[in-house]
């Protein structure tokens, strides 16, 4: 299982979305509240953001927990972002380790990460792996379930689909192969589409709009999302609605 959050509002530090919220994505590193799977999430993290006048984000990523990174908190203080997608990382069993295999995955204009887990990975997983054609499956980042999922929600908006239509397809196919966990979190810098699938999901507005796994303080406001739900966010506002 994973952590992820990801941000739409003025431009701030990455600090302040990622490492000062006293219960944020840098603490659930190590002190998750509400994770269902796995304690701990100490494989890997990554932060893609997006900088004015670009519309493909940036990305840093590594293996290791993201406590553990002094380069890491020297960008975090000083790069500001309108929009922004990070994880930390609860590697699935039988998964690739590495840099590759952290979120966000990257594509264009999109930043994407999956917090869950494809039971029966790799072997049970072959149906769903031949939906993608073979070049498709070389392009995938890694070995590993949530890469595999990239690869199906990519295919989707390469074919045109918008943000939440390639999540809400995406889970669907799996959903006919597997008894998934399927908490996918989508950007492109001006909107963000997610799923809530077998793990919690929330949401916030007010100074921006924010979309994690969990609430990163107490303060209030956070709404929770309903399993089986998809959550499509812009600067204006969030709406939620069932996946049929």
């Amino acid at each position: 299982m994973c952590r992820h959050l990801a941000y739409l509002g003025a431009p701030v530090p990455i600090r302040r979305l990622v490492v000062d919220p006293p219960l944020g994505l840098y603490r659930q590193s190590w002190a998750p509240l509400l994770q269902r799977y796995g304690t701990v999430n100490v494989d890997g993290f990554g932060v893609g953001w997006y900088a004015d006048g670009d519309e493909v984000p940036a990305r840093y990523r590594r293996e290791g927990p993201i406590w553990a990174d002094a380069s890491f908190a020297d960008l975090a203080r000083v790069v500001r972002t309108r929009a922004l997608l990070a994880a930390v990382r609860s590697a699935t069993d039988g998964c690739a380790a590495g840099e590759a295999a952290a979120a966000p995955f990257a594509a264009g204009r999109w930043l994407f990460s999956h917090n869950g887990a494809l039971p029966g990975w790799p072997g049970g997983c072959a149906a769903l792996a031949a939906e993608l054609d073979p070049g498709e499956l070389l392009e995938l980042a890694a070995r590993s379930d949530s890469a595999l999922v990239w690869g199906l929600v990519l295919r989707q908006l390469r074919a045109g689909a918008a943000l939440g239509e390639a999540l809400t397809e995406t889970v669907k196919l799996v959903a006919k192969h597997t008894e998934a966990r399927l908490n996918l979190l989508v950007t492109d810098g001006s909107s963000i589409a997610a799923t809530s699938w077998g793990d919690t999901l929330f949401h916030r507005t007010g100074r921006g709009v924010l979309v994690a796994s969990e609430p990163s303080d107490e303060e209030p406001g956070w709404q929770e999302v309903p399993d089986r739900s998809l959550l499509l966010a812009t600067a204006a506002g969030v709406t939620v609605r069932p996946i049929d």
